[in-house]
């Protein structure tokens, strides 16, 4: 061990918990106390094995921030990855599309895939109450547009579904929302093993 008093460094490490347990404020108080003992018998153990000073095994940690801020995305990918919320998903989706390109991508196809899933939904619910304005638009054969227009379409623009576009829609529109949700949460729950693992090489 160096010349470094023990109570020095007692305070080096206590300062650091006490900072690192400010920082994980947003997670559960159960999981909060799991992660400050496992951090703080990483900390004694380090010591111990390696004989290094406090200060540098605090050094090779990073900054509370830091570790906290790991933490804090592992729990919120975490717990997404169960969630059936659009808006918990993108959440947490958003979270890693600020830390690599893939994040972002995902995020991206997951915002067009509510969109598109919700406005089928919303256009089957409109539907019975502007039936002129909703449904399959055709023009010389060719879709048009598809769901709710502002105006009635002159001629040669018409309708073409009728009321089926209710239950398709429906349809279409779930499927897009199931997939859309399943997709993001598998691949929250890859992107949460990858997290604990890099933690897990923080702590090794």
């Amino acid at each position: 061990m160096t010349a470094q008093t023990p109570q020095t460094a007692q305070q080096q490490i206590d300062i650091f918990l006490a900072d690192l347990r400010s920082n994980l404020a947003p997670i559960t108080l159960a999981e909060r106390e799991e992660i400050l003992r496992e951090i703080t018998a990483h900390i004694y153990d380090s010591i111990e094995l390696t004989g290094l000073p406090a200060a540098a095994v605090l050094a090779k940690l990073g900054s509370p921030q830091q570790l906290a801020a790991g933490y804090r995305d592992s729990a919120l990918v975490r717990e997404a990855s169960y969630s059936i919320s659009p808006m918990r998903l993108l959440r947490a989706t958003l979270r890693i599309a600020t830390k690599g390109l893939s994040g972002a991508i995902v995020f991206f196809v997951a915002l067009v895939g509510y969109i598109i899933g919700a406005s089928f939904v919303i256009a089957a619910l409109v539907k019975p109450f502007f039936p002129q304005n909703t449904g399959v638009f055709v023009l010389h054969s060719y879709i048009y547009s598809i769901g709710v227009r502002s105006t009635i379409p002159a001629q040669p623009i018409h309708e073409v579904a009728g009321f089926w576009f209710i239950p398709i829609s429906l349809a279409v529109g779930s499927a897009a929302l199931v997939f859309t949700t399943l997709a993001i949460r598998r691949f929250l729950s890859l992107s949460s093993n990858w997290q604990q693992k890099l933690i897990n090489q923080t702590l090794s």
